[in-house]
């Protein structure tokens, strides 16, 4: 698993920058019900997203939350007063507070089943009746755009896929939330190379192939043979869910 204190700095200019947090903030916008004046962005991360959220609605209101110091320092820098350092499992906010929720590529990182339905417990408390739960769902399968690199990495040893689509939807119920809509968004500037993709499996990216083991090491020696070694593949085309609370 990356740090997320460590990779705060070089976040943004690795993962698409600006042009990848407005499609992403113009996608979460496009699912929120008019009339929508509070948001929470949960596991904000550096607030790239959660600024363009802010910016992207007059009169929205918008507090980001997230687990990871360096992440949020630079959220604050960016929304000052406006983020929370807090574990996206203990939200220390009132029950019912926010119109709206959003929370982008957080729950694939989820350590285990039950720490997903927690998440989207207390993001379902959180909501006032009537308001709107958004996420991303299938992230890791996003990634794949059938190039070279997926056919390289296709036999690799994978983790469960904590945010499946039908599983997200299903704790989402639990937690008296109904389907609201979907949408996808581009992750624009996310296309992988091959030399990219060897460095991001030697900085952990890939959380079942330890960096330093033989299996990674066998990994990246095959990825190292593909042509156009800093060609980027296509970008990868991420899915959206939405969920209302109902009144």
């Amino acid at each position: 698993m990356l740090d997320y204190n460590k990779e705060a700095e070089r976040y943004d200019a690795s993962r698409g920058g600006e042009p990848r947090a407005v499609a992403a903030a113009e996608a979460v916008l496009g699912l929120l019900p008019d009339g929508t004046r509070r948001l929470l962005d949960v596991a904000c991360g550096t607030g790239i997203v959660t600024r363009r959220l802010a910016a992207g609605r007059d009169g929205l209101c918008v507090t980001g939350v997230d687990l990871a110091p360096g992440m949020a320092r630079q959220a604050a820098a960016r929304l000052p007063g406006a983020v929370v350092l807090a574990d996206s499992r203990r939200l220390p906010l009132r029950d019912g507070r926010f119109d709206a929720v959003s929370s982008v590529w957080l729950l694939h990182l989820a350590r285990t089943d039950d720490d997903v339905r927690t998440t989207v417990g207390e993001c379902a408390r959180v909501l006032r009746p009537g308001g709107v739960y958004v996420t991303t769902v299938d992230k890791a399968a996003a990634h794949n755009v059938g190039s070279d690199i997926d056919a390289v990495l296709a036999s690799r040893p994978r983790r469960p896929a904590r945010d499946e689509a039908a599983l997200v939807e299903s704790y989402a119920l639990d937690h008296g939330l109904v389907p609201a809509g979907q949408a996808r968004f581009t992750g624009r500037g996310q296309g992988r190379s091959p030399r990219r993709t060897v460095a991001d499996l030697r900085r952990g990216w890939f959380v079942a192939l330890p960096p330093g083991g033989a299996l990674a090491d066998e990994f990246a020696a095959r990825l190292a043979e593909l042509p156009d070694q800093d060609r980027p593949r296509p970008d990868p085309v991420f899915s959206l869910r939405a969920f209302r609370k109902p009144e």
